[in-house]
């Protein structure tokens, strides 16, 4: 699977709004991710483009199973790293800066071996 970071932050960002909310909106995600609304409307078209999300009439944005499956992982990822952050003595809000920046960039080996120290600690 071949995405680019941004696409990957917007649709975790869905998947986190979703969650919190029940419905997401453009203005939803340009406010979680600091964006602006036009920027977040030629994202949204991309992604729809690419088979990542669905809009419908109303201009509520839904995840597909493909932008599911990104958005899940990144924020699995996300949120085991966070933890890893913080099992380690740093401030939970330098652990989530932190590992928003490591989510993307991490070998699959290496994210294993943080999961499996998570589950001992």
């Amino acid at each position: 699977m071949n995405i680019h970071e941004s696409a990957e932050d917007y649709l975790e960002a869905i998947l986190k709004i979703k969650e919190q909310k029940g419905n997401v909106r453009g203005i939803d995600i340009a406010s979680e991710l600091g964006f602006s609304k036009p920027s977040v409307s030629i994202a949204m078209k991309r992604l729809r483009e690419n088979g990542y999300i669905e809009v419908d009439d109303a201009n509520l944005i839904t995840l597909t199973d493909k932008g599911r499956r990104v958005a899940t992982r990144i924020y699995t990822r996300e949120k085991e790293l966070t933890l890893f952050l913080e099992n380690l003595g740093v401030s939970t809000e330098t652990a989530k800066k932190d590992a928003c920046k490591m989510e993307h960039d991490i070998s699959e080996e290496t994210f294993i071996k943080i999961v499996e120290y998570n589950q001992k600690a």
